[in-house]
């Protein structure tokens, strides 16, 4: 459970601001039907976590060993500073959906656009950390979808009233919490 828990937390709050949520806003405006935009996310996010999660289950148990739970612990707290990071997004950038339904477009962009994200990296960390592969994958895809689907149904009204700094230094403080946190563990201060 606590995998899950910490999963979703840590990916929800790393989501809000990044650049897979702008693409959610973007392809929301672009094809005004957020039920296939929703469904391509779930898919795509689902098949990204479930490799990058167990990526960091198989590297946890082949490298497993105080050094490997050190860099753990510091692909956390870098994960902190990454996170104050603001991502942007270029509609230039996208492949051009037009040509795809909404379902299969949002698919193929989510899967494409999150791999080397830094939410793909905190699933690879996670998966590692807690060595379980399908409750950090659902915790993980629940996080996004927490983010994403208010992104869809809300679009552009939700970028002018959160405070996307805030966030990103709440994101931040848990990620270095959780770094600090395995960190001790390792050194036995804890």
């Amino acid at each position: 459970m606590e995998a899950l828990l910490t999963s979703t937390a840590v990916v929800a709050l790393a989501e809000i601001g990044d650049k897979t949520q702008l693409l959610a806003i973007v392809l929301a405006t672009r094809f005004r039907r957020p039920w296939p935009i929703i469904a391509g996310i779930l898919v795509a996010t689902l098949a990204n976590h479930f490799l990058a999660a167990l990526v960091g289950e198989q590297a946890a148990a082949f490298l497993d060993g105080r050094w490997f739970r050190y860099l753990v612990a510091a692909s956390f707290i870098l994960m902190a500073g990454w996170t104050l990071i603001p991502d942007s997004f270029d509609e230039d950038e996208e492949a051009k959906p037009s040509r795809f339904g909404p379902f299969l477009a949002t698919t193929i962009a989510f899967f494409l656009v999150e791999m080397g994200d830094k939410t793909q990296l905190a699933t690879i960390a996670l998966g590692a950390r807690f060595q379980s592969v399908l409750p950090v994958m659902a915790g993980t895809t629940v996080g996004m979808m927490i983010a994403n689907v208010p992104a869809v149904f809300l679009g552009h009204e939700i970028i002018k009233r959160v405070p996307l700094a805030t966030v990103r230094i709440i994101a931040a403080l848990l990620f270095l919490a959780i770094g600090l946190w395995l960190l001790a563990q390792t050194a036995g201060w804890i």
